[in-house]
């Protein structure tokens, strides 16, 4: 949530401060109409609204989010986990994220995707089957952080 709202209020500085004085000073140049200073700064204010709308919604969406029906010793919202593949042993770390938060890239997947609904409410030492497009993966839970800040390893 800090970082969301570190985000949010450099989005609102930007806003209210930054982008005003490049439009005034882009309209002080005269013809707006092949101003691409102006221009620009006129695009990136809509980015900026809609970027400021989200992250609002979001937040509130947190801030509305009871904490305590977070499970503290298993995999729920904001947990982190380091899984091992059983068959390939390749090793895997996933965050449980909200859907806007949601990088595949970066391993920060929702709690609805085929991970997410196959790991809920598993503890450590567990193992899962994830049905995915390229077939069922077994998987173990090494390791888990949850939103609470609780760490639990497996042992083997």
């Amino acid at each position: 949530m800090d970082k969301l709202r570190a985000e949010l209020d450099k989005l609102k500085h930007e806003l209210n401060v930054e982008l005003p004085k490049q439009i005034s000073e882009a309209r002080d140049l005269g013809d707006l109409r092949e101003n691409a200073g102006y221009h620009a700064a006129r695009e990136r204010m809509g980015f900026v609204k809609a970027r400021i709308g989200q992250l609002s919604e979001q937040l509130a969406r947190l801030n509305s989010m009871d904490m305590e029906s977070i499970p503290v010793d298993c995999v729920g919202f904001g947990s982190r986990v380091v899984l091992i593949d059983l068959d390939t042993d390749s090793k895997m770390e996933l965050t449980f994220v909200s859907e806007s938060e949601m990088d595949l890239a970066q391993g920060r997947i929702t709690l609805e995707t085929p991970y997410g609904r196959a790991l809920a409410n598993k503890k450590v030492g567990q193992q899962v089957e994830v049905l995915t497009p390229a077939g069922t993966r077994k998987l173990k839970i090494k390791y888990l952080m949850t939103i609470h800040g609780n760490e639990y390893k497996a042992d083997q």
